[in-house]
């Protein structure tokens, strides 16, 4: 249940980068047709992304256009990031959160993050397939990158989520609820019982529960 509810948190932070850089959250009376003929950036390589990604290159373009018009530098850094972040989590504090987060959009490690690496990656969690969207899940989750979750790794994560989260949202949350979730995942991900969750356990233990398959279809066609 919980990683069902991690798969959607990170689906909905998802849908509002989208709808954030497509003006949609401010603006949300206008029509896509009249969004896109107000269109005037055109990233280079264009052409080259709407191979790499699940977007035509109309959306392209207006999430170009945002982009652009929310970072004029063409490039988000890590704080930039967790001040986008902390609007959809205001409740909370959603920094240590925004930081993993950051870390997975930055796949060239160079400390921040291009309209490329940000449309890649938002193509794979809105639009790639389940087997996609489970290998960028892992990724976020594999905090040092070496291949394989600890649990030191996802209490960090688990610990984030909730101070993200904050008290309004979970009042009646005990101390012990992180270590809890934690021991809950490895119980079920860490199928050779070695301490560590690989690639492989975290795949084959996700394709076969049925309310993590649902969870990964919810914004199927909706954007």
């Amino acid at each position: 249940m919980e990683q069902r509810k991690r798969q959607q948190g990170l689906l909905k932070m998802a849908r509002h980068f989208y709808s954030w850089l497509t003006g949609t959250l401010s603006t949300g009376s206008l029509t896509d047709e009249a969004k896109l003929s107000t269109v005037c950036y055109r990233p280079e390589g264009l052409d080259q992304l709407v191979q790499q990604t699940n977007f035509s290159k109309k959306e392209l373009q207006v999430l170009y256009r945002g982009f652009k018009n929310e970072c004029p530098s063409g490039v988000v850094n890590e704080e930039t990031f967790k001040s986008i972040y902390s609007q959809f989590f205001p409740q909370g504090d959603s920094s240590m959160y925004a930081h993993f987060l950051f870390d997975a959009f930055d796949t060239n490690n160079n400390g921040s993050v291009s309209f490329e690496d940000f449309v890649v990656s938002l193509s794979i969690i809105l639009r790639g397939s389940i087997t996609d969207k489970l290998n960028w899940a892992f990724n976020l989750y594999d905090l040092n990158k070496d291949g394989c979750i600890t649990r030191e790794e996802m209490t960090d994560i688990m610990h984030s989520i909730y101070d993200m989260m904050g008290k309004y949202t979970y009042p009646n949350m005990q101390d012990s609820a992180p270590k809890d979730h934690v021991d809950n995942f490895f119980q079920k991900m860490d199928r050779n019982n070695d301490g560590v969750v690989t690639m492989e356990e975290f795949l084959e233990t996700c394709q076969k529960d049925e309310n993590i398959m649902q969870s990964m279809h919810m914004f199927d066609n909706v954007i």
